[in-house]
Order: C-alpha cells, then sequence, then structure tokens
C-alpha cells in the first residue's frame, strides 16, 4: 500500500524550489495531488505538470470553455 505523505513533506514539495520550473511551473513525479497550492498558498492552486491527471484536468478547463464559445458564436453568427 502507498502511504500518503505527511503534511510537512506536502508543504516542502511546494516550497522547493527544484520542483518550479521558470519559477512557476510546478512539476514533481512524487506529488500525486492534482491541484497543489502555490509558493504562496493565497494566491490560490497551480497544476502539476508532472502527473498526467493534473494535464487532463487542466486542458478541460481550458479546452471546455474554449470549445462552448466557439460553438455559441458559430450558432449565432
Amino acid at each position: 500500500m502507498i502511504e500518503k505523505p505527511s503534511k510537512e513533506q506536502l508543504n516542502a514539495w511546494t516550497k522547493d524550489p527544484n520542483n518550479w520550473k521558470w519559477g512557476f511551473f510546478y512539476y514533481n513525479k512524487e506529488d500525486k495531488r492534482i491541484m497543489p497550492p502555490k509558493k504562496n498558498p493565497a494566491m490560490g492552486w497551480t497544476i502539476n505538470f508532472a502527473n498526467k491527471r493534473s494535464v487532463i484536468t487542466f486542458l478541460l478547463f481550458t479546452l471546455l470553455p474554449t470549445a462552448i464559445i466557439l460553438l455559441f458564436v458559430l450558432i449565432n453568427k
């Protein structure tokens, strides 16, 4: 059984600069969270680009509204 990381470990991963590509893309293969907090937790959450489920979630959040807007524009033309 896979052991869940402790809260201290999760915080350490978030604060580790090696887990941030170009300073703002979170990339940590050990972290299984889909949306971990940003470096500054008051700023919300980010996507863990090392997690395939996170990338799929990101694409859905990006492409679904775009498709709805495009469909709305095409219907009302």
